[in-house]
């Protein structure tokens, strides 16, 4: 479905670099300008329209909560910030997610929906306490069954540093995970899991993004139509 969205949104863009010869030819010199350019945004307009209202029909996942003791960031769906947070002793942790990228060719054309699924994620994992000034990042993959972690470094505590959603490290980071010994990374694997990061988050992690990027989408094409007709957007938009 969000694939057959994306690639309706597009042939209708597409379809607007070519010139609409009925409409140059009936124009007069003097209107020419006026007439087409209405036409034009007219047009965009219809399909922004048309994809917005497609979209906000769309079935969201049923809602789920974040394992506990997980609690969720306020605002996280508004900004790149974490979206769960919790407390480990004299720790905190904080977790970000995104897509984890991956080849989708065999998704075909999306007609069936299967362009807009969710199966892994990207989570990005800050485990801070409250007298040090860096905090220890993982960096992992998590599906329905399984986290893997990818990398694990120093970093500056975001606070300090400005609060983006990934600062790369200025300093050594670290051999590849891949080329610990197996004990070691074994030993990873249990400080986080130990820390509730597993694969118990997949549920509720893969519905946020849903909305999120159903909230995003919406809100696209809303501004982009505000916009073309010279509008200003509601402020917070939503």
């Amino acid at each position: 479905m969000w694939k057959r969205v994306f690639v309706g949104a597009a042939t209708a863009a597409a379809s607007l670099r070519r010139p609409v010869p009925s409409l140059i030819r009936g124009a007069s010199s003097n209107s020419s300008s006026n007439s087409i350019s209405s036409a034009v945004n007219s047009m965009l307009l219809r399909s922004l329209k048309d994809h917005y209202l497609e979209v906000a029909k769309m079935n969201m996942p049923p809602k789920v909560g974040p394992p506990s003791p997980f609690t969720i960031v306020k605002g996280a769906l508004d900004s790149n910030g974490p979206v769960l947070k919790r407390s480990y002793g004299d720790e905190e942790i904080t977790i970000y997610v995104m897509r984890l990228a991956a080849n989708d060719d065999e998704d075909g054309d999306g007609g069936g929906g299967g362009g807009g699924v969710i199966d892994q994620l990207f989570v990005h994992v800050d485990v801070s306490k409250p007298n040090q000034n860096e905090c220890l990042m993982f960096l992992c993959g998590l599906y329905e069954d399984a986290l893997g972690i990818h990398s694990v470094s120093m970093r500056p505590k975001l606070q300090e540093s400005g609060g983006g959603y990934l600062l790369l490290p200025s300093q050594y980071a670290g051999p590849s995970f891949a080329d610990l010994d197996e004990s070691m990374r074994d030993a990873f694997h249990s400080y986080i899991e130990e820390r509730g990061i597993n694969e118990s988050l997949f549920k509720f992690l893969q519905a946020w993004l849903y909305v999120k990027e159903h909230r995003n989408l919406l809100r696209w094409f809303k501004t982009m139509g505000l916009f073309i007709d010279g509008k200003k957007p509601a402020t917070p938009s939503s």
